[in-house]
């Protein structure tokens, strides 16, 4: 049974800067693909960014180039979001994510069936 529990999320204002932190619980997930998604409302849920085992391999959506960063520690069983530079399109609820396969991989998936552990979700909200 895996857990996992966003923290991080709130209100900032445009241009503002936020770090989401995802902590995992009932297994070590040292070897599996973490994930962000995002879901705003009426809209399909998308990604935003995956690290792979070893944080070596990291893919993000083309509109968080340069503004997202994602990292992991394995010590901790924990994914980061660092977000930098919102603009109010970056509201959504965040979601953290676990690859369903274990594997030393090299490769982080995009979609969504790749993923069997969710967590529950945290709003970030931009707006002045």
């Amino acid at each position: 049974q895996v857990q996992l529990v966003e923290t991080g999320g709130g209100l900032v204002p445009p241009g503002g800067s936020l770090r989401l932190s995802c902590a995992a619980s009932g297994r070590t997930l040292s070897n599996r693909v973490m994930g962000w998604f995002r879901q705003a409302p009426g809209t399909e849920r998308d990604f935003v960014a995956g690290v792979n085992w070893s944080g070596g391999t990291t893919e993000y959506a083309d509109s968080m180039k340069g503004r997202f960063t994602i990292n992991r520690d394995n010590a901790k069983n924990t994914v980061y979001l660092q977000m930098n530079s919102l603009k109010p399109e970056d509201t959504a609820v965040y979601y953290c994510a676990v690859q369903i396969v274990a594997g030393y991989s090299y490769s982080v998936p995009r979609d969504m069936s790749s993923y069997g552990y969710w967590g529950q979700g945290t709003q970030v909200t931009v707006s002045s």
